[in-house]
């Protein structure tokens, strides 16, 4: 039987007190939605600038992976919502080359969703699902 535990670290933002930044259950690792917030003061940044905000999500998003033991190169899947279509060639361009800088080895699938998002100032919001190697 695998034991779920969440996951908790201070180099991502502090989440919503209804949900928690990451669950591993066995080899799965599931991120919850992480948007451009600072991780120190919980401030929303880089309004308007959707390169620099998905920048900081998927650090946000690799922070807590790291937490659970996994890395970007886990990732199986990771959702991007965001708020405006019109942002969507910027938004993947600072996604690739995030991605780029990580050395991921093969990329992980995707779904770019456009959506409405809770605080205006987010322009987008990212969870991610990985897959963790035997530890056998």
């Amino acid at each position: 039987m695998s034991i779920r535990c969440e996951i908790n670290t201070t180099e991502a933002p502090t989440p919503a007190p209804v949900l928690c930044q990451g669950v591993r259950q066995g080899q799965l690792l599931q991120v919850s939605g992480q948007g451009p917030q600072d991780p120190v003061s919980g401030t929303y940044q880089f309004p308007g600038d959707i390169k620099a905000q998905t920048t900081l999500t998927l650090r946000n998003v690799a922070a807590i992976l790291h937490a659970g033991g996994a890395s970007i190169n886990d990732v199986i899947m990771l959702r991007v919502y965001i708020t405006n279509r019109d942002d969507f060639a910027s938004m993947n361009q600072a996604y690739g080359d995030f991605l780029r800088e990580q050395d991921v080895r093969v990329l992980p699938c995707r779904t770019t969703l456009v959506v409405g998002l809770p605080r205006e100032d987010m322009l987008i919001e990212i969870d991610a699902l990985a897959v963790l190697p035997n530890d056998d």
